[in-house]
């Protein structure tokens, strides 16, 4: 047959044959085409052929696939390479010529043509080009989310990190003493201006930060502790497991939820190395509780000669009062009241870069610095230029928070989120289809990263609950937050009961969302 055959819609006046015999009484033809063979005459088409399309039957199969460096020079191909560069496609075309040559009898000659190929292999080579750190939306209503990146940067500080990331910079240069100098250098004086310390320094985050101070001051001697006070934060990590790691020993003291100074008086000993106050900042106990405060540990750790050290956790240097939020123990508060160190973070309330600031007296902090550790601790010059800028803000509280953007999200009020909620809401209506219903609500947002977990800030957001069957609601709802994660900027909410929740609280221009909602495929 071959190239002899010819197909023709059938009729009912040819006598049919199937595979060159007439066909039973019972045979039924799933096609309305038939093939003429000048040797059989008109036969059926095979069932496997009926639901292939006429031309793709006649196509012959493939017999022969060009070869790599073939398929490398041609025009359609090389039109990749000077995108993606030749090894790139060079690897994405082996693969692709693999799976060719796995299946060939199922497979059309057209697909082992150049432009064909090239075709086939440039969404893959898109897939692979993008970048695995994208922008996502926030609609968490989590404001500094651990996961989502903690807090933005302002335009002062992503500046700065450009220059400092394109142009040589005096990171570890004195330019005064034209010599070595230290790169903490550039934000300590800062430091000790806003928290009222003697002296500062800069690690990779807070964590490192207490590391440090414990593997410096406490290394094979006793830390008292209040059992209160034992956190764990994000990722299972845990004050006792910081301690271990510093090779300090850990004293507790106290119960969970009461603590007095007689506790500490009766714990310190001849290998106590310091007392150390940790801000549980993301849980709170309430009831018959009782703590001890910083200034009396501070005068009893005195007493007896030791440095009382602060872990703050997500520490903030303003009183957040002064904005209408809840009010979270600041680092000058704390050397005020006669703390020797304190540590806290910069990327969560204080709004910076990812990194941890120790600040207290000059020679507990000179005596941090000389640790062969923080050099393994240090930050690089992004973040050292990025926390400068930052750091600067505070200088100017009157406009600090239209400036820094994590204190401006949490200072929002309700009635700048709802025209966004009720943008975001239209959008979404115009999508999704009569299983979906939409409706704008009053909600709460939190803080995050550890801080007032217990402080809610009203919000507005859009919530989305399935109509379908109680039966499949569940599926309904876990495909709309699948699809909202395949967007172009993927959108990220919460589940708030059986429905899903977009606070609208991190949104300041809800444009780029409306634009990826728009094209938002999700099945009936």
């Amino acid at each position: 047959m071959g190239s002899r055959c010819k197909i023709s819609e059938w009729s009912s006046a040819s006598p049919l044959r199937y595979r060159g015999r007439l066909p039973p009484r019972s045979f039924a033809i799933d096609t309305s085409f038939i093939m003429h063979s000048p040797k059989f005459g008109p036969i059926a088409l095979p069932n496997c052929l009926a639901s292939m399309s006429l031309d793709h039957a006649l196509e012959p199969p493939v017999t022969r696939i060009p070869s790599v460096d073939r398929l490398l020079n041609h025009v359609a191909l090389q039109e990749l390479i000077a995108v993606h560069g030749r090894v790139r496609v060079r690897d994405v075309l082996r693969a692709h010529l693999a799976e060719l040559r796995l299946d060939l009898r199922t497979r059309s000659a057209a697909e082992a043509e150049p432009t064909v190929i090239a075709r086939a292999i440039s969404s893959e080579l898109v897939r692979r080009a993008a970048p695995s750190l994208r922008p996502v939306a926030n609609l968490t209503g989590t404001v500094l989310h651990t996961n989502l990146g903690r807090a933005l940067l302002p335009d002062e500080a992503i500046a700065a990190i450009a220059q400092a990331a394109r142009e040589p910079c005096n990171l570890e240069f004195d330019l005064d003493a034209g010599e070595r100098g230290e790169r903490d250098a550039h934000v300590e004086s800062l430091v000790a201006d806003l928290t009222g310390a003697d002296a500062a320094l800069v690690v990779n985050n807070n964590a490192a930060g207490v590391l440090l101070i414990l593997n410096t001051l406490a290394a094979r001697r006793s830390v008292i502790v209040s059992r209160g006070e034992l956190v764990e934060i994000g990722g299972h990590f845990r004050v006792p497991d910081i301690m271990a790691r510093a090779g300090a020993r850990l004293q507790e003291v106290g119960t969970t939820n009461r603590t007095h100074l007689s506790d500490y008086v009766e714990a310190i000993g001849p290998r106590t190395a310091l007392i150390m106050k940790v801000h549980t900042s993301n849980y709170e106990i309430r009831g018959f509780t009782a703590a001890v405060a910083e200034a009396k540990l501070a005068q009893l750790a005195h007493e007896h000669g030791l440095p009382l050290v602060s872990d703050l956790g997500s520490g903030t240097l303003v009183d957040l009062r002064t904005w209408g939020l809840p009010h979270e123990p600041t680092a000058r508060e704390m050397i005020s009241a006669g703390v020797d160190l304190v540590s806290f973070s910069g990327d969560k309330l204080l709004g910076g870069p990812q990194c941890g600031i120790v600040a207290g007296r000059a020679t507990l902090v000179a005596k941090l610095r000389k640790n062969p550790l923080k050099r393994a601790l240090r930050v690089d010059k992004l973040t050292l230029a990025a926390l400068e800028q930052v750091l600067l803000l505070y200088r100017d509280p009157e406009r600090l928070a239209a400036r820094l953007p994590t204190l401006r999200l949490l200072a929002r009020p309700r009635t700048e989120i709802r025209p966004i909620a009720d943008e975001v809401a239209t959008a979404l209506r115009k999508v999704l289809h009569s299983n979906y219903n939409v409706t704008v609500v009053e909600c709460a947002s939190q803080i995050g990263s550890g801080a007032l977990p217990v402080a809610g800030l009203p919000s507005t957001g859009v919530r989305i609950d399935s109509l379908v069957a109680r039966r499949g609601r569940n599926r309904a709802i876990t495909d709309l937050q699948s699809a909202f994660r395949r967007l172009p900027l993927p959108i990220i909410g919460r589940m708030e009961g059986s429905g899903v929740l977009l606070d609208c609280r991190c949104i300041e221009d809800p444009s780029p969302i409306v634009a990826s909602i728009a094209v938002l495929t999700i099945s009936s």
